[in-house]
């Protein structure tokens, strides 16, 4: 009978080679570094600015209503000579009518004091056209409350009425 050496060696040379590949998590992280200060003097005005440079990708936070001033904080870092930008800056401000009306239509139908009515919703730079049809008075004026207090709602118009 004829024996075959075992290799028992080649899981673990497998495993090291393996090993080798992947680089503890640990020791590949590096402190993140403050770049705020660079970047607001290289003129970008966001409000809220925060930027980090993580294991050499530059994380840039904030909030602007200008999308343009957003766009120009990634500029700036490529500029800066940093070819890994995540631009997580948020638009804010402007909301659009489609967010009113949305927004507007699940204010409605979670306000138990408003069951049972029916309502038809538009909305145009950020007028408000609510009609439909309501069981009592009052209820005409919650829902009409109820559509001022969103954002970006500048004006009211009803049409709603009383069955």
């Amino acid at each position: 009978m004829i024996r075959r050496p075992t290799h028992s060696f080649r899981p673990a040379l497998l495993a090291v080679f393996v090993g080798s590949l992947f680089p503890v998590a640990g020791s590949a992280q590096s402190d993140p570094v403050n770049l705020t200060a660079v970047f607001r003097s290289s003129g970008v005005d966001v409000a809220d600015l925060q930027v980090y440079q993580i294991n050499g990708i530059v994380l840039i936070r904030g909030t602007s209503a200008d999308k343009g001033k957003a766009e120009n904080a990634g500029i700036v870092a490529t500029k800066l000579g940093y070819p890994r930008v995540a631009n997580l800056i948020g638009l804010s401000g402007a909301i659009k009518d489609v967010d009113i009306v949305r927004f507007a239509e699940g204010s409605l139908v979670r306000q138990p004091a408003l069951e049972g009515c029916k309502f038809y919703i538009a909305s145009v730079n950020g007028v408000v056209r609510v009609g439909g049809s309501v069981y009592r008075e009052i209820q005409k004026d919650v829902a009409v409350d109820l559509l001022r207090k969103i954002g970006g709602v500048k004006e009211v118009r009803s049409t709603l009425k009383v069955l």
